[in-house]
């Protein structure tokens, strides 16, 4: 493939680094703050067996509340870019943790499904604002050329959320309780907001930032700031480039958190203390996969490519490495299934972290919340779309193979969608 030079790209590679990394500390606290907002929403997984046999859930009553939550994230991406689009990423990104937490306390306040279901949809309410704040609040620190990479590492917190909650709640739940696990776990926000108040605000206005940071960091040309609404955004090519990748992939990280330990259960008979382990592998390689995908794309950048072949070249890798997750349904042997696992969630990551920068690729900040939020909402309907689906089959053919088969060729289909409508990643004119 030849690569192409732009001037864009030229240029970066002639700047000279900064002195001051502030902005890392930045990336740090979105890390932190997708690590908590994994732990919040994968809790209930880990204590399903607890609480269905103390609150004598059948399975659809527990379907039901599971539901609960992916439906209000739906909705909640699909507002919560918008609304941080509005009143700013300090404030927003506040506001959407503090009510997260709040949510996650008040499940140990509730006995029955209907007071689970709705504290489930508060969450997934609240908890749809973590990663268009985040996307936001790279666009606002990081120049271009960066963007993937940090996206990528605040990515992996998702990774280690999916790791922390099933190492720390048992743990707690063993010694003080189930209601405890939830009252620990979303206290751990607000303990985030004491850091991220008096940490963040706009690089102009940070007094930790140098003049040599922030001309780094507002190196790429000046934008408007007037806001733009998600029905605003909706009618641009490029919104729904970003958009249909977030529906068609989306739904496969899903499949992974929620399917992967019925898979190995039912495939290989793990006790749940066995379990353990093979998940953590997973979700560790899956944080390298994170920072990773990022990294590819920033390096090429540096090296002379464009924005356009760097993104797409490395989410055209990722995909490439998704494709032999069908034969993990097939392995007779636990650790090469795992294997084949990891590389997938791994190559998702990476994908993500691309595809997540390719919003602020394309559409100037004050409109980046709005389109993450529009894609975010349509990989939560994907999702809903795609659980059901997975009910179905497993019911009627009792295999895993053909879900495997549609993780695996999703994220080709997906990338033929972004080529398709942002053939040259050129970037939305996005009226006032």
């Amino acid at each position: 493939m030849a690569v192409e030079t732009q001037p864009e790209a030229l240029d970066y590679h002639s700047q000279i680094r900064p002195r001051g990394n502030y902005r890392w500390v930045i990336c740090a606290l979105l890390f932190f703050a997708t690590t908590i907002n994994y732990v919040d929403r994968q809790i209930i997984g880990v204590l399903a067996p607890t609480l269905k046999r103390d609150l004598h859930w059948d399975d659809i009553q527990y379907s039901n509340i599971i539901t609960a939550f992916q439906i209000a994230y739906a909705i909640g991406l699909l507002l919560s870019g918008r609304f941080i689009d509005w009143i700013g990423t300090r404030i927003g990104y506040a506001l959407s943790l503090l009510l997260w937490s709040i949510s996650a306390m008040a499940h140990a306040l509730v006995r029955s499904v209907w007071g689970f279901s709705v504290a489930r949809f508060a969450l997934g309410f609240a908890e749809a604002g973590n990663f268009p704040a985040a996307i936001k609040s790279v666009a606002e620190w990081f120049p271009k050329r960066e963007r993937a990479l940090a996206t990528g590492v605040f990515n992996a917190g998702t990774n280690v959320g999916a790791i922390v909650a099933p190492l720390l709640v048992p743990w707690i739940t063993i010694k003080w309780g189930w209601h405890w696990a939830f009252l620990i776990t979303g206290a751990a926000g607000l303990v985030w907001l004491a850091f991220w108040l008096p940490m963040y605000d706009h690089p102009r206005r940070h007094k930790r930032v140098s003049s040599e940071e922030l001309a780094w960091i507002e190196r790429d040309p000046s934008e408007s700031t007037t806001p733009v609404s998600w029905l605003g955004v909706a009618r641009y090519k490029q919104t729904w480039a970003f958009a249909l990748g977030k529906f068609m992939t989306d739904p496969i990280w899903w499949f992974y958190l929620y399917w992967t330990g019925d898979f190995l259960d039912k495939k290989f008979h793990l006790s749940l203390s066995k379990l353990s382990l093979p998940l953590v592998v997973i979700y560790l390689v899956a944080d390298i996969g994170s920072v990773g995908g990022g990294w590819i794309s920033s390096r090429m950048i540096k090296h002379g490519w464009s924005v356009n072949i760097s993104r797409k070249t490395a989410m055209m890798i990722c995909a490439l490495c998704v494709l032999p997750i069908p034969f993990a349904s097939l392995a007779d042997n636990l650790w090469i299934a795992v294997a084949l696992i990891s590389i997938a969630t791994a190559a998702h990551q990476g994908w993500s972290a691309n595809l997540f920068t390719v919003a602020s690729d394309l559409f100037p900040r004050r409109a980046v919340g709005s389109v993450v939020g529009l894609g975010g909402m349509l990989g939560a309907v994907g999702g809903i779309v795609l659980s059901k689906t997975i009910g179905y089959i497993l019911q009627y053919t009792k295999s895993y193979l053909p879900i495997f088969i549609i993780a695996g060729t999703g994220y080709l289909l997906a990338l033929l969608m972004v080529q398709l409508l942002a053939p040259r990643m050129d970037p939305a004119r996005v009226d006032s």
